[in-house]
């Protein structure tokens, strides 16, 4: 396969724009190391140009020997090395992925399908779930057809015209995203923390804890390292949810129980539902699904990247009947005057503390997956693949993985802070990053991989991925007005005590 590699590159920094052409042969011959910023040890430069007549063809036409020859440099390159990257097979992909997805931001869907009711909630859920599982193939197909593009940021420079500053924009909404779910980690370990002892401390208090306890298990520096606890976390996250759905359902009544309202639902949205209240709801089911900004760096680190979309569709179908069967359930049996986010706060209070422990290995997990995600990034920045520091166990090394990891630990914790309202949280990060790396990124990325002779089928996909642009743009311009104008009501409600308070946010 010809290509199109940098003549000259800042070191460790996107791609410069200066181009030569190279041979196969000279490829192998010539390849330079660089400073390397994907999620494993590999040749990898950003692209800012490649040959035209690779974007009009399909990326199941991708010749074998392009990904083959492009993984066998790579485990020449990391022979000897103690710490290896490539390691992951689609099982142990397909747990972090679970891990992802069965989270904690699952027990928002009751309250969702409160907000929209049970018709609306479903379809928008089946809608949402195509969507994703339709541009996680997409990335997928890209990913195959580019081996040498293999993180989030130099995707977004590829899609984006491969501009330099296409790079940098990418890689700030990519720890921005990281970072936020760290903090809405910390914040939901305030609230089981409150929850659990009856706010025994000062909410600020629980708030470190949970930060330092997210912190210490972060600590691991390969993703097959946190294979098993991916899947506990999944397990144990997926029996919360159930003793949620029983206990909803065997419960006397639910939780804030007043005697004087009863338990009502409904199948379609109360009338006098406002705007904010309809897209905050869109966008916490939106939130749940969209995880594809992670999805390089899994491709990057598995033995054979081509057996990725089996954990993609094992994990979508999962997705599918979990959330439903959760919103619904839930939502039927606790109320529309008892709902809560996350959906523990409307179980009775033993219940509710037996189900919300089950979640504890989740609240720690997730958090520590994008703290990882996120330092992993910045330290392969500063160390490239030949490094010591990089490739074995040096108290440098140790160091500064530490330090990186401690730092988006600290922003995490004051994210959690200044929005400590769970619902709106989830809105907020759905509606500044879900927009790109759920929709407009892979509605691009279509375009490189298009099979122009696809006929009917060609045409049809060109107008839907053109409508995921659009929808992408939408989340993202009245998706941001619904969620902050969400947050101002909530301040001026009272629902908390403010910014760095002690005020109890236990459920």
């Amino acid at each position: 396969m010809e290509s199109e590699l940098n003549a000259s590159r800042e070191l460790g920094g996107p791609a410069s724009r200066k181009q030569t052409n190279y041979t196969p042969q000279q490829a192998k011959l010539n390849f330079k190391p660089v400073k390397c910023i994907s999620f494993q040890m590999s040749y990898k430069e950003p692209i800012t140009k490649v040959d035209a007549s690779l974007d009009n063809e399909a990326a199941s036409t991708t010749s074998a020997t392009s990904l083959e020859e492009f993984l066998k440099l790579e485990l020449a390159d990391r022979e000897g090395a103690r710490i290896q990257y490539r390691t992951c097979s689609w099982e142990k992909t397909a747990a972090l992925l679970f891990s992802e997805y069965v989270c904690l931001a699952v027990m928002s869907f009751p309250w969702s399908f409160s907000v929209l009711g049970v018709v609306p909630g479903i379809l928008c859920t089946v809608f949402v779930s195509l969507c994703v599982l339709y541009t996680s193939l997409t990335l997928w197909r890209f990913c195959l057809k580019h081996p040498q593009v293999q993180d989030i940021c130099d995707i977004g420079q590829h899609l984006l015209w491969g501009q330099r500053w296409a790079w940098w924009f990418t890689a700030v909404c990519f720890i921005l995203n990281n970072t936020f779910i760290q903090g809405l980690h910390v914040l939901t370990g305030a609230k089981y923390l409150n929850t659990i002892t009856n706010h025994a401390v000062c909410t600020v208090d629980f708030c470190v804890v949970a930060a330092v306890i997210c912190f210490v298990f972060s600590l691991p520096r390969t993703f097959s390292g946190l294979s098993f606890m991916g899947w506990f976390s999944a397990a144990t996250m997926f029996v919360a949810i159930v003793l949620s759905m029983v206990f909803a359902g065997v419960q006397d009544h639910p939780g804030g129980w007043d005697g004087t309202t009863g338990v009502t639902w409904r199948l379609w949205p109360a009338e006098g539902t406002t705007y904010v209240q309809g897209m905050n709801a869109v966008l916490n089911i939106v939130y749940t699904f969209v995880g594809q900004i992670t999805y390089p760096s899994f491709i990057a680190e598995m033995k054979n990247p081509r057996d990725f979309n089996k954990a993609v569709y094992a994990v979508t179908i999962a997705e599918i009947v979990l959330y439903v069967l959760t919103g619904t359930i839930v939502y039927v049996y606790v109320g529309d005057a008892y709902i809560t986010a996350p959906a523990f706060g409307s179980l009775a209070p033993v219940y509710k503390k037996i189900a919300f422990s089950f979640a504890v290995p989740t609240l720690i997990f997730l958090g520590l997956l994008y703290a990882s995600v996120s330092a992993r990034f910045v330290f392969f920045r500063i160390y490239d693949k030949h490094s010591q520091h990089r490739r074995d166990h040096t108290v440098v090394g140790w160091a500064v993985w530490a330090g990186l990891l401690a730092a988006t630990w600290v922003v995490a914790f004051v994210i959690a802070e200044v929005i400590p309202f769970f619902s709106d949280l989830l809105s907020l990060m759905s509606s500044l990053f879900d927009c790109w790396f759920g929709f407009v990124y892979w509605g691009l990325a279509y375009f490189h991989v298009r099979d122009v002779r696809g006929g009917l089928w060609d045409k049809v996909q060109v107008v839907l991925n053109v409508g995921l642009i659009v929808l992408g743009f939408y989340i993202l311009g009245p998706g941001v007005y619904a969620v902050v104008q969400s947050i101002i009501n909530s301040y001026r409600a009272g629902e908390v005590g403010g910014v760095f308070g002690c005020a109890d946010n236990g459920l």
